[in-house]
């Protein structure tokens, strides 16, 4: 099985239980794990390095639309294969330098690579793909996405997948195609789907 048809599987199911040791926001090292944010919806997102050149981007883009997600009780977590000291003295470069400045969510060291393996984004046995995943209250994956180590993501994405996971949580209607929060949602059901198609 490939990495990514691994990862996809994932959806639906619980997600894979992890203790590690992260960066915390106020730079101490903790051991932490998924089950410390059970009743929180959780984006958990892969990065291949520390020190390279589209992860900064991310990391940093993730970073500023934190208070958005914090908004939506939804914990943001970054993973690497890097060391927790690899981790802390990125943190302390600053961004004019190659860091990533002092981001306020958790980094967390999967030297071993098994966090890595267990969610499917492992590649080559040596590096995690661009792999993200929405875990709910409950801890069950409601989705993922996996991009090339080329690939930067799109973290305004991450928060509408959010939004449209909690908009159906809430209501019970699903979200069609291109759903934005404050759009109304659409019925399960033949006439819910003619209604709204109707409607848009």
């Amino acid at each position: 099985m490939n990495e990514i048809t691994c990862a996809s599987s994932l959806v639906t199911r619980k997600a894979p239980e992890f203790k590690a040791t992260a960066v915390m926001p106020d730079n101490t090292f903790r051991e932490i794990s998924l089950e410390d944010y059970k009743g929180k919806h959780v984006v958990l997102f892969f990065y291949p390095l520390d020190f390279t050149f589209v992860c900064p981007s991310e990391i940093i883009a993730f970073d500023r639309k934190l208070e958005e997600f914090k908004a939506r009780d939804t914990q943001v977590i970054a993973v690497s294969i890097d060391s927790e000291y690899s981790h802390f003295a990125w943190k302390s470069t600053p961004v004019n330098k190659g860091g990533i400045g002092n981001v306020q969510f958790p980094i967390i060291s999967d030297i071993t690579k098994k966090i890595s393996n267990d969610y499917g984004v492992l590649f080559n046995e040596s590096v995690a793909l661009r792999g993200l995943f929405l875990i709910d209250r409950e801890g069950v994956v409601r989705h993922c996405t996996i991009n090339d180590l080329p690939l930067g993501r799109n973290v305004d994405e991450a928060l509408r997948m959010v939004d449209a996971l909690q908009f159906f949580e809430e209501h019970g209607d699903v979200c069609p195609a291109n759903w934005q929060k404050g759009h109304e949602g659409m019925k399960p059901t033949a006439e819910g789907v003619a209604e709204y198609l109707s409607k848009n």
